[in-house]
């Protein structure tokens, strides 16, 4: 294989700052060697700026990016919002998604994202018909990762229920499989690539019965695959819950063994202190959302809590409501400190870990997010010329990185050991704004 060397001013190790003059080393995919305080070598691709390690979107709902500003009018709550979703899904179609699946990841990619973690629920046709490739929308997404130079982690949702003791209707027809035993064996069919691999993901305690939830965590143990769940998203969740069973959605999860290391909650928002407890003592890992849970009024998780008790912490997209890491980084801290009024919960090296090596590890992909030899070539060059970053200093560049910068200061973003974005510029898509402009109305007709 080729070496290809990347030479980047200033690079973050993993430590509480930025080192100065680092050389990349890439043989094929991987990172070969990084030299500190090195020379850019006449044949290095010089990347202008700060570099980090590529970022995981650990939790993504790629239809949604099609209701952006779409669903402010009037106000409402997390419920109605849904009914809005509701409509964009039953006119999805294999193409169609893939089409906007296609323009939403070079939006990330263009962000700095090098992973998408796609919580996938809308797996059949209109009235809940399989298509006759019974995974053609799951496969759909996954093609239209590779088409936008991204690793993906299909996260295959078990969706049964309307509620809890409801029966599916409408537009959910589409995402049910019949029973966890049809989930399962549907689930089994879908293959890995190189650039994806296979997760599994239990919708909610209310759209996944109580008697199917083992089914799904014994399958993701079985194929040694991650498990997501959304958890405790809203109080009438929870209410419902305890009304039903007399457990916290939490405890029936823990019941069916289905927290653990392999394993993230998705939100975490209302939780109890025996909740917190299972969580972290079962090392599973909190993704936190913060653009999406804001837009949805959804509230403010207590993230430290969960973290200072051993989970590790996730940073995800949700509904695409923005598609900017940086702003869920920040807003981790920034959310903590209005529930506080007091500023400090976490280190930017803290919040940076989330947004690389941790949720890349929560999808199933722990060789990726650091810039280490051995690790996936997969890295991202913030300019440092932008109004948002000028006049930053070295010794506060990584503060300046996590509670500054946005997407739109992404320079370089290389994938693999491809350069999938260059000087601002996606390398596989010519339009990304024209290409998302055509998919979603393409989405909404």
């Amino acid at each position: 294989m080729t070496l290809t060397r990347y030479f980047t001013d200033y690079a973050w190790l993993g430590g509480d700052q930025v080192t100065d003059r680092v050389l990349l080393e890439v043989n094929g995919d991987r990172i070969a060697g990084v030299q500190a305080g090195a020379d850019c070598p006449a044949d290095a691709v010089h990347l202008p700026g700060v570099t980090v390690p590529g970022m995981a979107n650990a939790h993504c709902h790629a239809f949604h990016r099609a209701l952006r500003g779409r669903t402010h009018r009037g106000g409402g709550t997390f419920w109605t919002w849904r009914e809005d979703m509701y409509r964009v899904a039953m006119r999805l179609t294999p193409d169609s998604y893939h089409a906007l699946a296609r323009a939403l990841y070079a939006e990330m990619t263009l962000a700095g994202i090098s992973c998408v973690g796609e919580f996938h629920y809308v797996h059949h046709g209109p009235g809940g018909t399989p298509y006759r490739d019974r995974n053609a929308m799951g496969d759909a997404l996954v093609a239209a990762a590779q088409d936008a130079g991204i690793r993906i982690t299909l996260l295959d949702t078990c969706y049964l229920a309307g509620g809890i003791g409801a029966p599916l209707e409408g537009p959910q027809l589409r995402f049910g499989d019949g029973d966890a035993a049809g989930w399962a064996s549907r689930a089994s069919e879908l293959q890995a690539a190189p650039h994806a691999r296979v997760g599994a993901a239990i919708h909610s305690v209310r759209a996944v019965p109580v008697a199917a939830l083992q089914t799904v965590a014994d399958w993701a143990r079985e194929h040694h695959a991650p498990l997501h769940f959304h958890l405790s998203e809203q109080r009438a969740e929870n209410d419902a819950c305890l009304a039903a069973y007399g457990r916290t959605p939490t405890q029936l999860l823990e019941d069916h063994q289905a927290l653990g290391p392999g394993s993230s909650a998705v939100h975490a928002t209302h939780l109890t202190a025996g909740d917190i407890g299972a969580l972290s003592g079962a090392a599973t890992a909190i993704c936190m959302t913060p653009t999406t849970e804001r837009d949805l009024a959804d509230g403010i998780g207590p993230a430290r809590e969960l973290a200072d008790a051993g989970s590790a912490l996730t940073l995800g997209s949700d509904s695409n409501a923005v598609v900017d890491l940086f702003e869920e980084t920040r807003a981790v801290e920034l959310d903590e400190r209005l529930r506080t009024e007091r500023r400090g919960h976490w280190t930017a090296a803290e919040l940076l870990r989330a947004a690389t090596a941790d949720g890349h590890a929560s999808l199933g992909w722990p060789e990726a997010g650091r810039l280490t030899p051995g690790a996936t070539a997969d890295f991202v060059t913030l300019s440092l010329d932008s109004v948002r970053l000028s006049g930053a200093e070295p010794a506060t560049l990584l503060e300046s990185v996590v509670f500054a910068a946005t997407a739109a200061d992404v320079r370089d973003v290389v994938v693999g050991g491809r350069r999938i974005v260059a000087g601002g510029r996606h390398t596989l898509l010519d339009d990304v704004p024209a290409a998302l402009d055509t998919a979603i109305k393409a989405a909404l007709r």
